[in-house]
């Protein structure tokens, strides 16, 4: 594979989940949260983003798997790839989350199907309030609307690693996020 190129550094992130942190907690100001964390992506983020929100904070985690016939790892590197729509939930949380005011703690917002079928599930659960925050947005293949409400970083349509996301399964945990170029 060739060499990585950084797009955001992990101070830059650091810098900007403290602020995130800061602003969950304004808008939320004495009230406990819960985050939900999306698998697997989204488990370094949430626990940055956690040790910046001042308040009664509790953790939940929910799994799901697009469906699609996904293109080896070097074909979606040159190609891209897009799921078929079709989300199968494979993990659901396990806490109640009725009257809640729920965060949703989401890697990437890409084309906005994984996270709209997410939003309805959730939403079933009758929370109080329910909100995104993600680390990165992907505005330029966005198929459904779909707006974070908390959001890190908007970046150009490229394929990136680190920080939890990942390629094959591979790079998650580097600290900071890189494109991995289109050879």
């Amino acid at each position: 594979m060739t060499e990585l190129k950084v797009l955001i550094s992990r101070a830059q992130i650091a810098r900007r989940v403290v602020e995130m942190g800061a602003e969950i907690t304004r808008d939320f100001a004495g009230q406990p949260v819960i985050l939900v964390g999306v698998l697997k992506g989204s488990a370094i983020f949430l626990a940055d983003l956690a040790r910046h929100i001042a308040l009664d904070a509790t953790f939940d985690f929910i799994g799901v798997s697009s469906y699609g016939n996904r293109p080896s790892p070097t074909q979606e590197l040159k190609s891209g790839w897009d799921s078929t729509g079709e989300v199968k939930l494979t993990k659901d949380v396990d806490q109640s989350m009725r009257d809640k005011n729920v965060i949703v703690v989401e890697d990437i917002l890409d084309t906005g199907l994984t996270l709209t079928v997410l939003k309805k599930i959730l939403l079933a659960h009758q929370p109080r309030s329910l909100k995104i925050a993600a680390l990165l947005d992907k505005p330029s293949r966005r198929k459904l609307p779909l707006k974070g409400d908390y959001v890190g970083f908007t970046i150009p349509d490229e394929f990136v690693v680190g920080y939890g996301l990942d390629y094959a399964e591979r790079y998650r945990n580097l600290a900071d996020i890189c494109i991995v170029p289109r050879e």
